[in-house]
C-alpha cells in the first residue's frame, strides 16, 4: 500500500502536476534518515526509471551488465574510486554500464575524470550502446537520460538538507542492469537500499558504507555490507585486514581535480601508485567481481583485480575504451 501510494505521488511529481511549492513540501516531507521507508525509496526509483531515456541494448547484454556506483555526499574527498574500479573490472571481461555525472559535491565527478582521460562523452545513445557492446564498458551521462530532472533540480536546490534524490541516482541505471555494487554515505541506508533494489528486480547486489561514512569499501576501517544473492539478503562487515591490507588514514586516498584523479588512475594501472590507492581499488573491484559472479569470494576477487593490473590488462582496457569512443 505504501509502495502504491508513493508511486502515485512520484508519478505526479515527474509529470509536472505539482506546483513548485507542492514539490518542495513533498520532498521535504520525505525524511532521509534511519526512518526512511524502503517502499518509498523503491517506488521513487521505479518512477524515475520509467521517466528516463533507456540505453538501447539487448536483453542479453542487459542481463550480463552491472553498475559500480556511489551516491556521493560522503565529504571524504577521495579520488574517483568507483570509476577506476569500473575500468579495472571491465578489463576482466565483466560488462560494466557505468551511470554518473559531473561533480556536485566533489572536485571531480566521474564524467569529469573520464573526459580528462580522453573518453568521449558526447555520444548519442546508440553509440553509447555500441561502446558497451564493443568494449564491455560504457559511461551513461545522467543528464542525457533523466530529462525530467531539469524542472525538479531548481526546486531541489532550494532545500538545504539532503532529499531522497541524494540516493536515487545509483538506483536508476538507464541500462536497466540488475547487478550493482552501490556505495552510500550513511550505513543507515545500506539494508534499505538493498531491499529497494530487490523490490525493483535486482538479482545480485552489494550495498556498502564504511564506518567513517564513505560510499566505498574502506581501507581505513570496517565497512558495513548488505548482500543480495539468489533472492536472499544478508548483512556482514568487511575488515580489510582480513585480506592482508594494512589500515591507513583516510588522507591516503584523498584525490583532487579531474586531472589529478586521472593521474592516480594511470598510476594504479601502471603499477606506480601508492599501496593505499591500489588497495582501495582492488578491494572494491573484488566486491564487484563477487556481485557479477566472476569471483567466488573477496579473496578470489582481490587476486583477479591484482592480476588485471600486473598483466597490463587494465591499462589495455582503458586504451580500448578511449579509442572506440572516439571512433563512434
Amino acid at each position: 500500500m505504501i509502495y502504491d501510494e508513493a508511486k502515485k505521488q512520484f508519478n505526479s511529481l515527474f509529470k509536472q502536476e505539482m506546483s513548485e511549492v507542492q514539490m518542495r513540501n513533498f520532498l521535504v516531507g520525505i525524511t532521509l534518515d534511519k526512518n526512511t521507508c524502503v517502499e518509498e525509496i523503491a517506488a521513487a526509483a521505479e518512477v524515475m526509471r520509467e521517466f528516463s531515456i533507456p540505453l538501447p541494448i539487448s536483453e542479453e547484454l542487459c542481463l550480463k551488465s552491472m553498475d559500480i556506483v556511489g551516491t556521493g555526499g560522503d565529504k571524504i574527498g577521495s579520488f574517483n574510486i568507483s570509476s577506476t574500479v569500473s575500468v579495472l573490472v571491465a578489463s576482466a571481461g565483466v560488462s560494466v554500464a557505468k551511470h554518473g555525472s559531473r561533480s556536485v559535491t566533489s572536485k571531480s565527478g566521474s564524467a569529469d575524470m573520464f573526459e580528462k582521460l580522453g573518453v568521449r562523452l558526447d555520444l548519442c545513445l546508440n553509440n553509447s550502446a555500441k561502446l558497451l557492446e564493443e568494449s564491455g564498458f560504457t559511461f551513461m551521462f545522467a543528464q542525457n537520460h533523466h530529462p525530467a530532472m531539469r524542472f525538479i533540480m531548481p526546486v531541489r536546490k532550494t532545500i538545504s538538507e539532503k532529499t531522497i534524490f541524494n540516493i536515487l541516482g545509483p538506483l536508476t541505471n538507464p541500462a536497466g542492469v540488475n547487478k550493482s555494487l552501490l556505495g552510500v554515505f550513511d550505513k543507515a541506508f545500506v539494508p534499505k537500499i538493498n531491499e529497494a533494489l530487490k523490490i525493483n528486480g535486482s538479482t545480485s547486489a552489494m550495498v556498502v558504507s564504511s564506518k567513517e561514512g564513505m560510499d566505498e569499501i574502506s581501507i581505513s576501517d570496517i565497512t558495513y555490507v548488505s548482500r543480495l544473492c539468489e533472492g536472499k539478503v544478508h548483512e556482514f562487515e568487511i575488515d580489510p585486514q582480513e585480506y592482508g591490507i594494512r589500515l591507513v588514514p583516510l588522507k591516503a586516498i584523498v584525490g583532487g581535480d579531474a586531472s589529478f584523479n586521472a593521474g592516480i588512475l594511470h598510476n594504479i594501472f601502471n603499477s606506480q601508485a601508492t599501496d593505499a590507492q591500489r588497495d582501495i581499488v582492488c578491494i572494491n573491484a573484488a566486491a564487484a567481481f563477487m556481485v557479477d559472479g566472476y569471483a567466488r569470494d573477496m579473496q578470489d576477487g582481490l587476486e583477479i583485480a591484482q592480476k588485471m593490473i600486473k598483466t597490463g590488462k587494465a591499462k589495455e582496457k582503458l586504451k580500448q575504451i578511449i579509442e572506440i569512443s572516439n571512433k563512434l
